[in-house]
């Protein structure tokens, strides 16, 4: 994030200079991490990621702690229920995601945390690794979001 203020701060005082208007570096790939429990930040969450795959951004999403449980067969109603103004749920949105190739995980120690197995999460979804995690955001081309 702060990359991305940095070069937008960057960009637009050139661009303030020159008479160029100011434009952000697209990023190629994107991880989209949800740790909040708040439905509405979490349905944000897949709606700006859902936008980010429309503009042909490669992406991914981690889900943790809270977050974690938008990914369970059994979700919390709040994961589950419809939200104005389009009647979309956060998981809803997150399996149109998956459904679109976006790849899902949940934190290697969120399931072990539940003490549960990968039985109890949708299809789909898997564990993330933490060294091809951790290598995805570092990715020079990749954003990382936290919601």
């Amino acid at each position: 994030m702060t990359r991305m203020i940095r070069t937008t701060a960057i960009a637009a005082l050139l661009g303030a200079g020159l008479g160029v208007p100011a434009v952000a570096d697209t990023a190629e790939k994107l991880v989209t991490v949800v740790t909040s429990e708040n439905p509405q930040t979490q349905l944000m969450a897949m709606v700006l990621t859902a936008q980010a795959v429309e503009q042909g951004t490669d992406t991914r999403i981690l889900l943790c702690g809270p977050g974690g449980d938008l990914a369970l067969i059994e979700a919390p109603e709040a994961a589950t229920a419809p939200q104005a103004p389009r009647d979309a749920s956060p998981q809803g949105m997150l399996q149109m995601l998956m459904a679109n190739g976006v790849t899902v995980e949940v934190c290697a120690i969120y399931l072990p945390g539940l003490g549960a197995d990968e039985t109890v999460l949708i299809e789909g979804v898997g564990v993330a690794q933490p060294p091809a995690m951790a290598g995805a955001m570092l990715d020079v081309d990749a954003r990382v979001w936290s919601f």
